[in-house]
């Protein structure tokens, strides 16, 4: 039985923050849910189809796409289930492929790259591995690697959970850096008000996904040019992680960005968007 829709929270200011994106709201039904989606244009450039984390939703990417728009047509995905999106009856990879090979469809996106980070890394592997629609590249950014005969996921779903619920009371950016606190002040006031949009049945299933669903089973399938960036810190892929991913993909490049945790992007942008700069030049 999914969570009723009117549990997941969305406040007038978080809606407002809409008005300082420079983006279009677009929307794709895909077999039921409706799926919202932030187009930055600008139109002529290759497209690239952004997918965001578990607890991100889509204007949560907004200062990593800004940065990019010179190189590329960027659209963030609101995953269902967080943001805009519709939630829906199912939230393992098959499902959240579905998802994205219908945006693709559906916006008519000319063999975009795709570039996702955490669970949208691990979406945009299964989406390239099942080559259901042509693909230009793709950027996994600090995908999971927990998965059966694997260690857990490093971030408990307590932990997920706890914060959610903090962003449903009402939490506020000082709260947020409590848990984040590298991170910049306005990326911590955009989740203190938007994480709770986020479904609770989504993130309960999207966190088990991450120890029962393999990352390896559609890796070494994923087609060049394929990159994958790594928080040179993260518990999520560690040195051995990376190791592993660089044998099982050797098409693969594999890129580090010193310093940073899982929240590549957040715990250093400007380290961080320069990398992903320097892979888009040889895709786009």
């Amino acid at each position: 039985m999914t969570e009723p829709a009117q549990q997941r929270v969305l406040t007038q200011p978080a809606l407002a923050d809409l008005a300082d994106v420079p983006a279009t709201s677009r929307w794709v039904r895909s077999r039921g849910p409706r799926l919202h989606l932030l187009d930055y244009g600008p139109p002529g450039r290759p497209p690239m189809l952004v997918v965001p984390g578990i607890t991100s939703p889509a204007i949560t990417m907004d200062f990593v796409v800004r940065g990019l728009t010179d190189l590329v047509h960027p659209v963030v995905l609101d995953v269902r289930g967080r943001g805009l999106s519709d939630g829906g009856d199912a939230y393992d990879l098959a499902t959240y492929a579905g998802d994205v090979e219908a945006v693709v469809r559906g916006l008519r996106l000319e063999e975009p790259i795709l570039l996702g980070h955490s669970m949208g890394a691990r979406i945009v592997a299964q989406v390239a591995a099942d080559r259901r629609v042509p693909v230009g590249g793709t950027v996994l950014v600090d995908p999971p690697m927990s998965g059966p005969g694997r260690g857990p996921y490093p971030t408990s779903l307590e932990a997920f959970l706890g914060q959610l619920d903090q962003a449903r009371r009402g939490t506020d950016a000082d709260e947020v850096a409590a848990s984040w606190p590298r991170w910049p002040r306005r990326e911590q006031e955009l989740r203190a008000r938007w994480l709770g949009s986020c479904s609770r049945d989504a993130i309960v299933a999207t966190h088990a996904g991450f120890e029962s669903e393999d990352f390896f089973a559609a890796w070494p399938s994923v087609p060049a040019p394929t990159v994958l960036i790594h928080g040179g810190d993260s518990p999520v892929v560690t040195a051995a992680g990376a190791e592993e991913a660089a044998k099982a993909n050797p098409a693969a490049s594999v890129v580090e960005v010193p310093g940073t945790g899982h929240m590549v992007f957040w715990d250093d942008p400007a380290a961080a968007l320069g990398a992903t700069r320097d892979v888009l030049r040889t895709m786009s």
